[in-house]
């Protein structure tokens, strides 16, 4: 019997077929779609802060290399790629529900409420939505894609626009605020530092009183004006 040539040669390799971040885009298109619009959220498991969604429509069969799950970017590219995003884009639309609304409608319920806000101030109107792993309460055609912003191209570039956002409203006016917390290092995420200050400090207006049961624990904290 003969034998089978099973060497592999030192010069063949084997790839991961790259991902088609246009793939839902292109289905939608395909049905008669033209303002197709990603949409994602950043800042819903922080303990501070508002939280941001971002809408993006991108022109009809544009490529931008780069474009990803923001939270795999570095900060350099992801400035980078917020302005050409901006550039390119059709449209860019801006959610933000501030951390009353947080502690009185819940996380959720808050994060789909900006992006609906996001939604409603695009213009021109998109007519189909791809949304990360949510739903809008919006009467439009709609795809909840789980980890989106990594599978379509229009869900990482809102994701982009929606993080970059908001990182520079930390590093800005919230760590300005308070600078003792550190907020332009851990953006408001349950980091050892935050932790560690929101214990030793109490909370600020802007923390969000219903995620701090477990870090506060039965102690009561002052808030801090």
């Amino acid at each position: 019997m003969k034998e089978l040539d099973l060497n592999i040669q030192e010069t063949d390799t084997f790839e991961e077929p790259e991902m088609d971040m246009l793939k839902y885009e292109r289905e939608a298109w395909d049905s008669g779609a033209e303002y197709i619009t990603g949409i994602d959220e950043v800042g819903r498991g922080c303990l501070f802060g508002d939280v941001v969604a971002a809408a993006v429509i991108l022109p009809k069969g544009l490529v931008l290399e780069g474009v990803n799950d923001s939270k795999k970017l570095s900060d350099k590219k992801r400035e980078l790629l917020f302005d050409i995003i901006m550039k390119e884009a059709v449209a860019v639309g801006i959610g933000i529900v501030d951390v009353e609304t947080i502690d009185r409608i819940n996380i959720r319920q808050a994060s789909r409420l900006a992006m609906k806000q996001a939604v409603h101030a695009l213009t021109p109107s998109p007519d189909h939505l791809l949304v990360d792993a949510e739903t809008v309460d919006i009467p439009l055609p709609q795809l909840s894609i789980i980890k989106g912003d990594a599978n379509s191209q229009s869900i990482g570039a809102a994701s982009i626009i929606a993080k970059v956002t908001r990182d520079r409203m930390c590093k800005g006016e919230w760590d300005a605020l308070y600078p003792e917390y550190g907020i332009a290092i851990h953006k408001g995420y349950a980091t050892k530092l935050h932790r560690e200050q929101l214990l030793a400090l109490g909370p600020t207006p802007l923390h969000r009183r219903s995620f701090l049961g477990k870090i506060l624990g039965e102690q009561e904290q002052p808030t801090l004006f």
